[in-house]
């Protein structure tokens, strides 16, 4: 592979991604809004995906293209079809220009049920452009993903060291680690296998049956010291109004909006086992329950437990 390019390479996955792409020797250019430190085997592209320009310098010559960078919150439909949706349409025609032709996309398993979310329907939407654009073009979906930097599991975290969580309705989730995420985004790259082509993957942690919300509150008190952790199941109306009142109060910073207690009260976020990527390939390697112990132990580090 000539080198890896890389589209939010700044954010929690993507950081993740250019550590397993640069320990396994590759060479990363990546897309970013603002001046970067320069660091090794790294070149940095600055502009966004509505920067036609600096999407064409940042695929040009890629051995293989990974596509990361999206919109979690957002004020309105429109604003995460701009990035998520457009943004990757433009990426595909960037990529078609300079004649690059491997695409991993980065998507979600919101991506499922677009009609629960104006998220979902952006993702789903650039599952579409991806579907449709002719490159040998390889989907993953994760699920919620958690490790020592990511900022949306810190509040289960923070709860839990109080003896409670505040859950939605009852369902079942999975989960997985960042790095291994990096690791099968990264691996699934570097393949000349052409059977993951076309394909759509759903990974996880691994664990047979997924986690309940409430066993996986439950492992997350063990995580931080606490003998027992009181699960609380919101109903769905209720996890609803806490969304309009976070965003009221936080506003852009607001963890719990409107659109993402929509899909957060759907029962069923597992990944489906006939989606997962083919042992051969890859298989997760951090168990989960050591993974959200190192987690605690990092946020307790930085202060934030």
């Amino acid at each position: 592979m000539n080198f890896l390019a890389v589209t939010g390479g700044t954010g929690f996955v993507g950081k993740a991604v250019m550590e397993r792409a640069l320990a396994e020797g590759l060479t990363v250019r990546a897309l970013a809004r603002r001046p970067q430190a320069t660091r090794e085997n790294v070149e940095w592209v600055q502009g966004d995906l509505d920067d036609h320009a600096a999407l064409e310098r940042l695929v040009a010559g890629a051995g293989a293209v990974m596509h990361i960078a999206g919109m979690v919150n957002a004020a309105d439909r429109a604003a995460f079809e701009a990035c998520n949706a457009h943004g990757t349409a433009a990426l595909i025609a960037a990529m078609k220009k300079q004649g690059v032709r491997r695409l991993v996309h980065v998507s979600s398993l919101a991506a499922r049920e677009p009609q629960l979310s104006d998220y979902g329907w952006s993702k789903a939407e650039a599952e579409r452009h991806v579907m449709g654009s002719g490159l040998d073009w390889t989907m993953v979906r994760p699920p919620a993903i958690y490790g020592p930097h990511d900022a949306e599991f810190l509040e289960l975290f923070q709860m839990a060291t109080r003896g409670f969580i505040l859950l939605p309705p009852r369902g079942r989730v999975s989960i997985i680690h960042a790095d291994d995420l990096a690791k099968v985004l990264v691996t699934l790259a570097r393949t000349q296998d052409h059977a993951t082509h076309d394909q759509t993957y759903e990974v996880d942690d691994g664990r047979h049956g997924a986690w309940t919300h409430n066993t996986l509150a439950k492992a997350i008190g063990h995580a931080v010291g606490r003998k027992w952790v009181l699960p609380v199941n919101l109903p769905g109306p209720l996890v609803k109004l806490g969304g309009r009142i976070d965003r009221l109060v936080r506003g852009q910073k607001a963890r719990l909006t409107p659109d993402r207690a929509s899909y957060f009260c759907h029962d069923d976020w597992t990944a489906r086992g006939a989606l997962r990527v083919p042992e051969a390939i890859w298989k997760p390697e951090i168990e989960t329950g050591q993974g959200l112990i190192d987690t605690a132990r990092a946020y307790r580090e930085k202060g934030f437990l």
